[in-house]
């Protein structure tokens, strides 16, 4: 019971965290064009690796 209580008050310090991180201006967490799955691309404005592996061919 107490490495749960740990865990659980541990993972409530860490999400308040990000929540003030988001409340104070910081970036959203947001995905990338790049990975496994460049055929999904769903960025609107398209990244700068991106464009180059289009330019490349690669795609």
């Amino acid at each position: 019971m107490t490495y749960f209580l740990v865990t659980f008050i541990f993972m409530l310090i860490v999400i308040t965290m990000m929540a003030i991180g988001v409340i104070f201006g910081r970036h959203v967490i947001k995905g990338s064009c790049g990975g496994i799955n460049n055929e999904n691309c769903v960025c609107i404005k398209k990244c700068d690796k991106r464009k180059k592996m289009e330019m490349e061919g690669s795609v």
